[in-house]
């Protein structure tokens, strides 16, 4: 037995009657947790998103039932009650269940209140983490999303709902001058670019849209703070993206311009 093998079986187990809150990472299955893989290995059910990859369902156990349940901005979506109702059911019919979200359960994917709801009701459930695609989209890009003398810090809010009046203060985030990751934040766009730059944000800032990080079709547009919203229209970038405003963004040329040299010296 190799070493990965032992790891996989000393993994623990998805019991009947249990839920697992999943992630499924940025998109790419190489990017899946083994804790992830194995609860697809052993369900009965996974309720999934709409945005995972089928290369990822591809991998639950052969007589699992997949059921999607994926919510997206702007188009038919699964209502979230109807969600958690279903994965409860589920639970007290014995099932092993696998609710499988991308990214990150808890970063912006309604995890939090699904286990809330399942705790209120008695099902017992496990939260099982993912690579966030916030994150993972920045790595994926050569884009050091915390680089010393560049950021002390880095923002993760969604763009969803930034047109409410009680929507986010951008005017305060773009005070911080630190990187600001925006996921859900293509429909905004352009609110949000502006909001930002009469926050005192200059439109200078370098900042980048990435869509379908990870994947084959993974296309990263790099600009500016005053051009994004206009270019990521030109250029046809369209969701699932995530955006990042902030200098570190200019490192992704600087890092493009050593590879030449790194692959010369390989050679």
């Amino acid at each position: 037995m190799t070493s990965l093998d032992r790891i996989m079986t000393d993994l623990p187990r998805l019991n009947p009657g249990e839920v697992w809150l999943a992630g499924a990472g940025p998109g790419d299955p190489a990017h899946l947790t083994l804790l992830t893989l194995s609860g697809l290995g052993q369900a009965d059910a996974v309720v999934h998103d709409a945005l995972i990859d089928p290369r990822v369902l591809g991998l639950a156990r052969a007589g699992a039932e997949l059921i999607p349940a994926g919510k997206r901005g702007g188009k038919p979506s699964a209502v979230q009650a109807d969600i958690t109702a279903q994965l409860i059911a589920l639970a007290r019919a014995g099932r092993r269940v696998l609710r499988l979200k991308g990214g990150d359960p808890f970063m912006f994917g309604r995890g939090g209140e699904e286990a809330f709801t399942l705790a209120a009701q008695g099902v017992r459930f496990r939260i099982v983490p993912g690579l966030t695609s916030g994150l993972a989209s920045m790595a994926a890009s050569l884009i050091p999303l915390t680089l010393r003398g560049v950021n002390q810090a880095v923002v993760l809010a969604t763009g969803h709902g930034a047109d409410r009046a009680d929507g986010m203060d951008w005017a305060a985030l773009a005070r911080l001058d630190q990187p600001i990751v925006l996921y859900m934040a293509m429909t905004n766009l352009a609110s949000i670019t502006a909001a930002l730059m009469a926050g005192g944000l200059n439109g200078a800032t370098p900042a980048a849209a990435i869509a379908s990080a990870t994947l084959a079709e993974q296309r990263i547009l790099v600009t500016d703070l005053a051009q994004l919203a206009e270019r990521v229209t030109i250029e046809g970038i369209a969701a699932p993206a995530i955006i990042v405003i902030g200098q570190v963004v200019a490192s992704r040329a600087r890092l493009l311009e050593l590879l030449p040299a790194l692959e010369a010296m390989a050679r």
